[in-house]
């Protein structure tokens, strides 16, 4: 397709887990004729593909990500995804369930620092009313 190794290029190249606006924003200053249905179409396609790993975090959008071996941190308030580089798991998890393990996508919630920070520094709740 026309946009899709640029598309490619872009998502291999970010810091961050783009969503396909952000694709989108980023193809239109090199591409200004193209339109967001397209970037959808291609992130799908190269998703289909196995090139593009596509990440679901509930009540936000889906975000990309390069093809690589990692897992995720995701904050449980604020949905931010940060890369974790664990032990690949892929022998373990073949040999508990007796199939072959194409990949997977592990994502462990915790609170990231900026909601942890806003958190504390939020008054607390009477506990009485908790009960």
């Amino acid at each position: 397709m026309r946009y899709e190794s640029r598309i490619l290029e872009i998502i291999g190249t970010s810091r961050t887990h783009m969503t396909a606006e952000q694709v989108f924003l980023t193809l239109k200053q090199s591409c200004p004729s193209v339109v967001l249905a397209t970037v959808y179409n291609n992130l799908n396609n190269l998703y289909r593909q196995g090139k593009i790993r596509k990440i679901s975090v509930e009540s936000h959008p889906d975000r990309y990500d390069k093809n690589t071996r990692h897992d995720h941190l995701v904050c449980r308030r604020c949905g931010s995804l940060a890369d974790i580089h664990l032990a690949d798991l892929t022998r373990t998890l073949e040999q508990q369930t007796g199939f072959s393990i194409e990949g997977y996508d592990l994502k462990i919630q915790y609170l990231c620092p900026r909601c942890r920070a806003a958190q504390a520094a939020a008054p607390t709740k009477n506990k009485s009313s908790d009960l």
